[in-house]
């Protein structure tokens, strides 16, 4: 069995359900490490939350259906005095429809196939993706802050989404009789999953960017991006492959992680001293704390959709999806401030800037 290496100041408050994941992946034949950051978090057979490196062998279910699941952050031209919340709210229309822009351009200008764009490229999807606008409600580092250019008076837009189904189509079709076998890096099979892969990769990074002009469109905003990071990706690796399965890279500047949609979220800057402990990757997020069907069952039976539709720190959430409300509520998250400090008390980020959710898009479409 490979070594596993666990991110936390408190090893002991993972979930076991997780750690027996992790350990079965650890067995595999070919895998050298394994690293568990603080979100880690029990997945469909996989936990995620993790990095999973091997010298010689690619697991497409490692980094699952959803290729290219990432973060976009964008630091908008909207003054923050002049945001009305819920003006904005009844502004955010027509979002979970078909992009009326042209999909095959804006894929070729990111050197994708064209023949890649189809009605899902714009959308956001379901499951926990969501566009959030935000605020600076603190800066940890003012010199980095100003070096990046970054305003504290702006509104700020975050977007997680990904690959739709693009990449599940291409784990279909690199599905594996015995997934723990996985595949030779060197084989025919392996550079055409990594073809897939790739094109999911890119296609992600366009949706999001559509995603966010969209958006911004519905506010009369336009906006500079700051950063785009994917969580689900497969890459060389010092000589080997990394596999991220809900982790952000730790090797590309700037990562942006989110609590939930009642909690804060944290711009930091990677450390590079100690990077290689963590497989050059950091949390993704607060990581859930309950599963779906659980959050569900408990709080359906306490609160009311109305009830969830505002947070504790005041910003707002627009779902109309009445299960998907509650799945996604804040309670069924772990604490993103804990995450944070398991992050620096390893000493893999310093924050730069702490942002605040003003108002959070999941669907306007119900269930």
């Amino acid at each position: 069995m490979s070594p596993i290496t666990l991110i936390a100041r408190d090893p002991q408050r993972f979930d076991p359900a997780a750690l027996d994941q992790l350990a079965r992946t650890a067995a595999y034949d070919g895998m050298a490490r394994v690293v568990a950051l603080p979100d880690l978090h029990a997945g469909t057979g996989i936990a995620v939350g993790a990095a999973f490196w091997s010298p010689d062998r690619i697991w497409p279910h490692l980094v699952g259906s959803d290729i290219g699941c990432g973060m976009g952050l964008w630091e908008t031209t909207g003054l923050l005095r002049k945001f009305r919340r819920d003006a904005a709210s009844r502004r955010l229309t027509g979002l979970d429809g078909p992009w009326d822009g042209d999909g095959a351009a804006a894929l070729a200008a990111a050197g994708l196939p064209p023949d890649l764009a189809s009605p899902a490229l714009g959308t956001i999807g379901g499951g926990n993706h969501f566009a959030e606008f935000l605020r600076v409600e603190k800066v940890a580092d003012p010199e980095r802050f100003a070096a990046l250019g970054l305003s504290s008076d702006r509104v700020w837009l975050m977007v997680h989404s990904g690959s739709r189904g693009l990449g599940q189509a291409v784990l279909e079709r690199h599905r594996q009789p015995d997934p723990a076998r996985g595949i030779a890096a060197a084989s025919p099979e392996a550079r055409a999953y990594l073809a897939g892969h790739d094109a999911a990769l890119g296609w992600a990074v366009v949706n999001r960017t559509v995603i966010a002009a969209r958006f911004l469109r519905c506010l009369g905003m336009e906006g500079r991006q700051v950063l785009d990071i994917s969580h689900n990706t497969v890459t060389r690796h010092q000589g080997g492959w990394l596999h991220r399965k809900g982790a952000a890279p730790a090797d590309g500047g700037p990562v942006v992680i989110p609590g939930s949609r009642g909690d804060f979220s944290y711009l930091v800057d990677p450390l590079p001293e100690r990077a290689d402990f963590a497989l050059h990757s950091l949390a993704h997020g607060a990581g859930r704390k309950w599963s779906r069907k659980d959050a569900h069952a408990r709080l359906s039976r306490r609160t009311t959709v109305a009830g969830l539709q505002i947070t504790a720190l005041g910003s707002a959430v627009i779902c109309e999806d009445r299960r998907l409300i509650f799945e996604e509520a804040p309670e069924a998250y772990k604490d993103i401030g804990g995450v944070i400090a398991d992050l620096e008390d390893a000493q893999l980020i310093r924050v730069i800037a702490k942002l605040r959710p003003l108002l959070s898009y999941k669907t306007r479409a119900g269930a």
